[in-house]
């Protein structure tokens, strides 16, 4: 049988009690290593408008101005020399 539903609404503050004590995580407002990669770059923002582009075109050849940008931002941090990358 199902449990009828409420016809209260419970205050925000309820619910999140409710969260934690039924041992749902709280969200992490922390980079996971992967961002954290990306923002170790100094090139994160350039990071996101190239990966939004491609989200919205589905076709990185309509994102090469993103790519400069992100490829610009790259050479001016050194991050050849500092992951040990080749550039083809």
């Amino acid at each position: 049988m199902k449990p009828e539903p409420s016809n209260t609404t419970e205050p925000i503050e309820e619910k999140e009690e409710q969260r934690e004590d039924e041992g749902e995580e709280e969200e992490d407002d922390e980079p996971d290593e992967w961002d954290q990669r990306i923002m170790d770059t100094g090139c994160h923002k350039e990071n996101l408008q190239l990966q939004l582009c491609h989200a919205d075109t589905g076709d990185w050849r309509q994102c090469t101005k993103e790519l400069q940008a992100f490829k610009e931002c790259w050479e001016k941090n050194k991050n050849n020399e500092r992951t040990s990358t080749v550039d083809y």
